[in-house]
């Protein structure tokens, strides 16, 4: 199930379960629509290489049983920097 991170891991931005502003790579790396856009080289994931997909909205009836993560993940340094290899 993706854990539905709470915000970009550029610049911190939340980015909340219903948001359509969300991108992840496969391994649920979590950016901004405006982060990629403007500072990820080639629109691809800089900790994985892997593309990046608008994130899934889970429905609201379920994020009670199946909450979104409140793990926040903020790398600055990542962004625009080279893809990890």
């Amino acid at each position: 199930m993706l854990a539905l991170r709470p915000n970009c891991e550029c610049c911190g931005r939340d980015l909340p379960p219903d948001s359509r502003d969300a991108l992840i790579c496969s391994f649920e790396c979590t950016w901004c629509v405006e982060c990629v856009r403007t500072k990820l080289p080639g629109g691809l994931c800089p900790n994985c290489g892997g593309e990046l997909l608008r994130r899934p909205i889970r429905p609201a009836g379920k994020l009670t049983q199946f909450p979104a993560s409140a793990e926040r993940i903020h790398r600055p340094e990542r962004c625009g920097g080279p893809v990890a290899t």
